[in-house]
């Protein structure tokens, strides 16, 4: 198969993108019910603790029910008017062409950012496949890929990055670099425990100063697995990018988009950026600079 991928990347690359299509389509998923099935489990959680629900005659906790909630279930439906999202209605981005961009019962118009994450995250595994070919280590970069993908929506819509999405993110790159996939697996555990400590470190100074929290316990568990992929050479860059990537976009924001200083900006997003780039093209990066 890689011989085959080789000798003709073009089909690979089109298989890539289509695959990103697909696997963007369940991202859109996991960006809309992941947070919502974590407000409900801290909602169970601090009902049980702080008895909010009421008490039944037998003195247990009566909770409210709210039914299935996963990524799984409920199916997709039309959060206007209840239409359930059927197959033909599903298929990345060419069913959004074919409604025109609305419900199919309502004609309420479905958000463009639906096709949009599918398309980038497309493009983005086609990027993968085009820079390292077809490998069991283009398999875990694309996996690292979406699940920044992920994860830099879920902060811009919540300020939030999920446990569940940094900290198998982590482990992965250690196991990966147990075979030094990456790089060896001494300078992976210094990455994740020196990308963990700069922003705890920036966090506190911050606020000790200010007396305001200016970033969150996230963004340390994201640094923390760059760093396991990458080990600690590259977090430099990785602060570098991010902090490039997130001045330039917030300056276009505020002389475009009416944004103010005073608004708090995810800095997720700009983690994800750099590090993906890091990803790809730090060494290079770092070997054109020195050189």
């Amino acid at each position: 198969m890689t011989e085959f991928a080789s000798a003709a990347p073009v089909p690979w690359i089109g298989v890539a993108f289509i695959l990103g299509l697909c696997i963007g389509s369940f991202l859109n998923v996991v960006i809309y019910r992941l947070p919502e099935m974590m407000r409900r489990s801290w909602s169970r959680e601090c009902a049980e603790f702080l008895d909010e629900r009421g008490i039944g005659h037998d003195g247990q906790i009566v909770l409210t029910a709210e039914g299935p909630f996963d990524l799984a279930r409920p199916a997709s439906r039309c959060p206007q008017c209840g239409h359930r999202i059927r197959p033909w209605e599903n298929i990345p981005v060419v069913s959004y062409l074919l409604l025109r961009g609305r419900c199919s019962a309502c004609q309420t118009p479905i958000s463009w950012r639906y096709p949009a994450i599918e398309l980038l995250t497309g493009a983005l595994s086609a990027v993968v496949v085009w820079q390292l070919g077809v490998s069991a280590t283009t398999a875990l970069v694309l996996l690292a890929t979406w699940s920044l993908v992920a994860m830099s929506f879920i902060d811009i819509d919540h300020y939030l990055l999920p446990d569940s999405m940094t900290l198998p993110l982590l482990w992965l790159g250690l196991l990966a670099n147990s075979f030094s996939l990456f790089v060896p697996l001494f300078d992976a555990l210094w990455g994740a425990a020196v990308g963990y400590l700069c922003l705890w470190s920036v966090y506190w100074c911050f606020k000790l100063l200010t007396g305001k929290e200016g970033m969150g316990y996230g963004d340390f568990k994201l640094l923390a697995a760059l760093g396991a992929w990458m080990g600690w050479q590259l977090l430099p860059l990785i602060i570098l990018l991010s902090a490039l990537s997130g001045i330039g976009i917030a300056v276009l924001q505020m002389l475009f988009a009416g944004r103010t200083r005073d608004q708090h900006i995810p800095f997720g997003p700009y983690l994800a950026i750099a590090g993906w780039i890091a990803l790809l093209w730090g060494d290079g990066i770092v070997r054109q600079y020195m050189g």
